[in-house]
C-alpha cells in the first residue's frame, strides 16, 4: 500500500512537472512529497526525475514508469470508486438464518422495504429452527431471538421486545381473568420445554411464578396457535402477537405487567462484512430501535 501511494504521489509529480502543483493537488507537503520520490528512487535504483532549482524533468526511466504507473494509479482509483458505488447500492446474495415467527409475523414488511430500496441484492432465507454453522455453512448472517451462549462469534442487538401474556377471549370466559401475575399459577399456561418459572414485573414489584400446563412445546407459532385456540396463556412479544390482537383471536392479560423482554441479535462471523450485509444489519437496527424496550 505505501509503494502505491508514493507510486501515485510520482504521477502527479510527473503530470504537473512541479513539486508545488503535485503538493497542492495532493495536499502533502512539499519536503515530503520530495522525500518520499527520492527513497522510491533508491528502492528502484534508477533516478525518475531531473531536479532543479527552475524546473522538473522525466528522465527516460521516469518516462517509463510514468506511463506503467498511470495506468495502475487510474485502476486503483477506478477500484475504489466502484466500490464505493457498491456500498451505495451494494449488490448480491444475502444468504440469512431467520427465526421462524418472527421473520413471516414481523420482519417480512421490513424486508420487503429492504428489498425495494437495495434492488441488486437477492435473498436467500433458511427459517428452519435449527441453529445454522456461520463458520461452515455459506450463511452471511443469522437474526437469533433469546440469550446466546458465548462464542467467537459476533452478536449485535438490534432490539429487545416487550413481552406480555396473552390468551384468547374464550379461555378468559371460561377460565377466568388473572388480576395479578401471581393468579397464573392457577392457569393452564403454554411455554417452551424447560424454560422455568415466569417472572413479570409491574414497576419495581417482581412476581415469579411456578406455571404448569399440558403443553409444552419449542415452537413460539405453535404454542400461538395453541393459545388462539383456547388453550391457555402465553408469554410471547408484542410483536408477535400483534396480528392476533388486531383479528380479536387473542387478548392481553395483565397489561400493567410484563415479561423479561427479547433480545433479537445479528449474529455474523467477522465483524468485517460486506456491503450487503452491512446494510441489512444497519437496516434492522434503525427498523427495531422503535420497538426496544427498558
Amino acid at each position: 500500500m505505501e509503494l502505491l501511494n508514493d507510486m501515485a504521489l510520482f504521477v502527479e509529480v510527473a503530470h504537473t512537472l512541479s513539486f508545488r502543483r503535485a503538493a497542492d493537488a495532493t495536499g502533502v507537503p512539499n519536503s515530503t512529497l520530495s522525500r518520499r520520490i527520492g527513497a522510491l528512487e533508491k528502492a528502484i535504483g534508477l533516478r525518475l526525475l531531473h531536479r532543479t532549482t527552475r524546473k522538473v524533468e522525466l528522465t527516460e526511466a521516469g518516462q517509463i514508469y510514468f506511463q506503467r504507473c498511470r495506468r495502475i494509479v487510474d485502476e486503483a482509483r477506478l477500484a475504489h470508486e466502484q466500490l464505493g458505488e457498491l456500498l451505495a447500492q451494494p449488490s448480491g446474495v444475502l444468504r440469512a438464518s431467520l427465526p421462524v415467527d418472527f421473520a413471516t409475523t414481523y420482519m417480512a414488511p421490513l424486508i420487503a422495504e429492504f428489498a425495494r430500496r437495495y434492488p441488486g441484492i437477492t435473498f436467500d432465507f433458511d427459517l428452519t429452527p435449527r441453529r445454522v454453522d456461520l463458520v461452515s455453512e455459506p450463511f452471511d448472517v443469522a437474526i437469533r431471538m433469546g440469550e446466546l451462549s458465548d462464542s467467537n462469534l459476533i452478536a449485535r442487538l438490534l432490539a429487545r421486545l416487550p413481552v406480555g401474556a396473552y390468551a384468547s377471549p374464550r379461555y378468559l370466559a371460561v377460565s377466568g381473568e388473572p388480576e395479578h401475575a401471581r393468579d397464573l399459577a392457577q392457569h393452564e399456561c403454554l411455554g417452551f420445554p424447560k424454560a422455568g418459572n415466569w417472572v413479570l414485573h409491574c414497576g419495581d414489584e417482581v412476581a415469579e411464578v411456578d406455571v404448569s400446563g399440558r403443553f409444552q412445546v419449542n415452537s413460539v407459532g405453535m404454542l400461538r396457535r395453541l393459545a388462539t385456540l383456547d388453550l391457555g396463556v402465553i408469554l410471547l412479544s408484542d410483536e408477535i402477537a400483534a396480528d392476533d390482537v388486531a383479528a380479536g383471536r387473542l387478548r392481553r392479560v395483565l397489561p400493567t405487567w410484563q415479561g423479561k423482554a427479547t433480545p433479537v441479535y445479528a449474529i455474523t462471523e467477522t465483524r468485517l462484512l460486506p456491503a450487503k450485509t452491512q446494510r441489512f444489519v444497519e437496516f434492522l437496527q434503525e427498523r427495531l430501535t422503535s420497538v426496544k424496550a427498558p
